[in-house]
This record gives C-alpha cells, structure tokens and sequence, in this order.
C-alpha cells in the first residue's frame, strides 16, 4: 500500500505515469471520445470519456473493492477537471 493517499497517489498519476505512457491528457480523451462517437454513432466529449471510466471503476469496485479503484476514480475527476 501506498503512503500517499488515494488523491495524491491520483494526482502523481495523472502527472506522470499516465502522462509518459498516453500523451496529454486531453489529446487522449479526445481521441477516445472520437472513436467511441463513430462506434456508438452518437456525440460522445472528452468529459463524457471521463464520466464512463468513472462508472467503469465503480462497476469493477462493487464487484471487488480496491484501493486502486478509488485512486483511478480520483483521477479521471481530476481530468473531467482538465478537460
């Protein structure tokens, strides 16, 4: 476990790690949210992308907590910020 908390463990992720292995943020969820608009054939934003992977995490959580759960859930409310 982790000595930071759930948000600056979150923070530090969407910063960094994330940051390194996807791009900037907004680019990535843009990106998604435009494949995501042409699979689903309707208008999906970058805030939408955001709000999905939110109830993707409670949906995995409900089934098995875990902390890493909670820290992805901070961070994608950290990119609907970004975004």
């Amino acid at each position: 476990m982790s000595d930071k908390n759930i948000l600056e463990e979150a923070q530090e992720i969407v910063a960094g790690s994330r940051n390194d292995d996807y791009g900037d943020p907004k680019r990535n969820h843009e990106r998604i949210a435009k494949l995501w608009s042409d699979y689903l054939g309707t208008e999906i934003s970058p805030r939408d992308v955001c709000s999905m992977m939110i109830l993707l995490k409670v949906s995995r959580d409900r089934f098995q907590p875990k902390r890493d759960n909670a820290v992805d859930i901070a961070g994608y409310t950290k990119l609907m910020e970004m975004m």
